[in-house]
């Protein structure tokens, strides 16, 4: 943002600042970081620079991609890119004053109702800024319900979602995370039980898990609710076309990464927070939600509501510091729901499952390699390999452009050899059978 000052404006700033010129202001900066040398070279003409980007370009390598664990390769269909590349979309802002809003704001409203569809769930905030957020804010939220202190965790979920959640309350050591283990791939809900006491807040698990094993969540709920504490389900979306949904399993909160409805992975980003509960837990939702009225000619409108919670209002009193949204992401989430519908999202997980029970079945046909876990997976599985997975994916990459899978060693000295693969829509059986030929090659 460019501000005009001019220099009699300027001259009165700083003389009521209490310094006599600019520099004044930033003499505590080292030098060497006031206006530092850029290294860049020559400018170039659009024809140069786009010659130059391609040449660029053309060095990156393509590899054909078999990696999940909660970024996936999805189809993005052409209507959705159309839509989400109109004017009035891609370039809208914070809608709070609904009078000029009235577009976005029914945007809003479509994409929490199609959540609250998906996830079986009473309500739905307008987004948040991934999954890990929306998990950490459903913890925080169990913590102000029940007062107490301590968060209960599946050792199968996505462990980037539990290092987000110890983030947010890295400052105040009364909190207590107690992982619980598993078996056989699948939350031990024995362990689970003996586990809560007095001071248990919540027990959070996620389906599928980070193993992409199907969790019996319903009855890891009954379990939690038996001993009167929250719950909370990180839940794929994409796979709720198929499994059983968080709300029909009786969880109090339920959230999920967005990516997996039609968003491209692009390097990371962009994501979607899914964050979704129960009616009488909304006022400790985060963020922002949109509501639908009727003006005073009886006219329907949609408007931000419940806005107190939030915390450009509150401050430091707010369930939380986040009272911003996805906008284009959760259109984009909302247009893919809409084309697929309940009967094409069903077939489409039908493929995914199919083309990973195929693979499964092709690659544990290798010698020495076999799946880690019985349990009935969606569209990923662990193999174990007879070497380390790490070198695996390194020689596989290099000598064929393919990316297997992915490393599993950051879960622990029992994951050296543990490869987790991932298939989506995208793929197909001669896919497979060339992920197989590669792998069989290098071990």
């Amino acid at each position: 943002m460019y501000i005009s000052n001019t220099d009699q404006e300027k001259k009165e700033m700083l003389e009521k600042i209490g310094v006599k010129k600019f520099e004044d202001l930033i003499s505590s900066v080292p030098k060497e970081f006031l206006n530092p040398k850029i290294n860049l070279p020559a400018a170039l003409s659009e024809i140069e620079i786009s010659k130059k980007m391609r040449e660029l370009s053309e060095k990156n390598k393509r590899l054909k991609s078999f990696v999940g664990a909660g970024v996936y390769d999805r189809y993005t269909p052409a209507a959705m890119k159309a839509i989400l590349s109109r004017g009035e979309f891609l370039t809208a802002y914070t809608p709070y004053q609904p009078e000029a809003s009235q577009g976005l704001l029914q945007t809003i409203y479509e994409y929490q109702s199609s959540m609250c569809a998906l996830y079986d769930m009473d309500c739905s905030n307008a987004s948040m800024y991934d999954g890990s957020t929306s998990f950490a804010e459903a913890v925080k939220a169990c913590l102000r319900i029940s007062g107490k202190n301590k968060i209960l965790y599946s050792a199968a979920i996505n462990p980037r979602y539990i290092e987000t959640a110890k983030t947010y309350l890295a400052n105040d050591p009364k909190y207590i995370f107690e992982e619980i283990p598993l078996s056989g791939g699948l939350t031990d809900e024995k362990y689970l039980a003996e586990k809560i006491d007095d001071s248990t807040a919540c027990f959070a698990a996620a389906n599928p898990n980070y193993f992409g094993l199907i969790e019996n969540i319903e009855i890891l709920n009954k379990t939690a609710k038996s001993k009167n504490i929250l719950t909370i389900c990180c839940a794929d979306p994409f796979s709720l076309g198929a499994l059983k949904t968080p709300g029909e399993c009786g969880f109090d909160f339920a959230v999920g990464e967005g990516q997996s409805l039609g968003l491209p992975m692009s390097y990371g980003g962009p994501y979607l927070g899914i964050f979704t509960c129960r009616k009488e837990h909304i006022r400790q939702m985060p963020g922002r939600i949109c509501g639908m009225t009727k003006d005073k000619d009886g006219k329907r409108g949609f408007v931000l509501t419940l806005q107190a919670r939030e915390q450009h209002i509150r401050r430091d009193k707010a369930a939380s510091n986040i009272c911003s949204n996805q906008a284009l992401c959760a259109l984009g989430a909302t247009i893919y729901c809409a084309l697929l519908g309940p009967k094409g999202l069903k077939e489409a997980c039908m493929i995914n499952n199919s083309l990973a029970v195929k693979a499964a079945k092709e690659l544990t046909s290798i010698k020495d390699v076999k799946l880690k876990y019985k349990a009935p997976f969606f569209n990923e599985f662990v193999l174990e390999l007879p070497m380390k997975a790490s070198e695996l994916r390194k020689k596989v990459s290099e000598m064929f452009s393919i990316d297997p899978g992915l490393d599993l060693s950051h879960m622990g000295k029992d994951f050296e050899n543990s490869l987790m693969v991932c298939l989506t829509e995208t793929k197909n059986e001669s896919d497979i059978f060339e992920l197989k030929k590669s792998i069989e090659a290098c071990l």
